[in-house]
């Protein structure tokens, strides 16, 4: 981890987090951004032999009922309770809907939707007993613009907006908030599979950076910070909401470059 300030390390100060995905990409980002800020931080995944110090590893497979409830079961049993969830394993799918076939569609759906629902529910024992309880899904820019080639994991994105503002809806009373983040296309290890199954990456990487506003990727951490906000005790009064992460995809209809009302 880097070197804390008093200030960050207060900021999840004796609190417990973990979060699903958490050996690579966006959640180990999260992961190691949580700790640094004070975090006792647990990464579920389903291989954690290769995370970095200062982070705590639990086996989770998200799509199988009984070694989540273990997982989480271990986290109470280790750190006495859990404060913050972040729920962002999840799998990519390309093309239409004449793309996947039904086995396809089961396996994504059972990742990225209901792997969120088997994970909170196995949590919320834990989360009813913390004053400061947290829970940050990994949605998509896909769940809100019509992405091409993306049928399948929007649909999956889709649902997991949905679900955060149920979520938000019938725990907030139980002093469980629930938010999401959205973030556009993050340079992570699964966009550069794609860049490089791509018959030109180079041009690809390109198209994907023009299509965002800022003209760039957006970075995991990035994405990590915006985690963080959602989760922190300082964000007390943000439920129900979706925070996007997108360099400007979403809201922002820009004239092409070097057009006479380009600034």
């Amino acid at each position: 981890m880097t070197e804390q300030t008093a200030d960050t390390a207060a900021e999840f100060g004796s609190l417990t987090a973990a979060v699903t995905g958490g050996a690579s990409g966006i959640g180990l980002a999260t992961a190691t951004e949580l700790a640094r800020r004070g975090a006792r931080v647990v990464a579920l995944d389903l291989r954690t032999d290769q995370l970095p110090d200062g982070l705590y590893g639990e086996i989770c497979d998200v799509t199988d009922r009984a070694s989540v409830h273990a997982a989480l079961t271990s986290i109470g049993e280790r750190f006495g309770g859990l404060d913050i969830l972040v729920n962002n394993a999840g799998i990519g799918a390309q093309g239409t809907v004449a793309d996947n076939d039904d086995a396809e569609w089961h396996r994504v759906l059972d990742v990225n939707v209901v792997g969120i629902a088997r994970v909170t529910a196995a949590a919320l024992p834990l989360l009813r007993a913390s004053r400061h309880a947290a829970i940050v899904n990994t949605c998509s820019i896909a769940a809100t613009a019509g992405l091409p080639q993306r049928a399948l994991y929007s649909a999956s994105k889709g649902a997991v907006l949905a679900l955060t503002r149920a979520m938000a809806a019938d725990h907030v009373r139980e002093g469980i908030r629930v938010t999401c983040v959205n973030p556009g296309t993050v340079d992570t290890p699964w966009v550069g599979r794609l860049l490089g199954s791509a018959p030109d990456p180079v041009a690809e990487r390109a198209a994907l950076e023009a299509r965002q506003p800022t003209g760039r990727l957006v970075s995991a951490e990035q994405v990590a910070n915006a985690v963080c906000y959602l989760a922190s005790p300082r964000s007390g009064a943000t439920t129900g909401t979706d925070l996007a992460v997108d360099g400007g995809m979403q809201g922002l209809r820009l004239r092409p470059a070097g057009t006479a009302n380009d600034q």
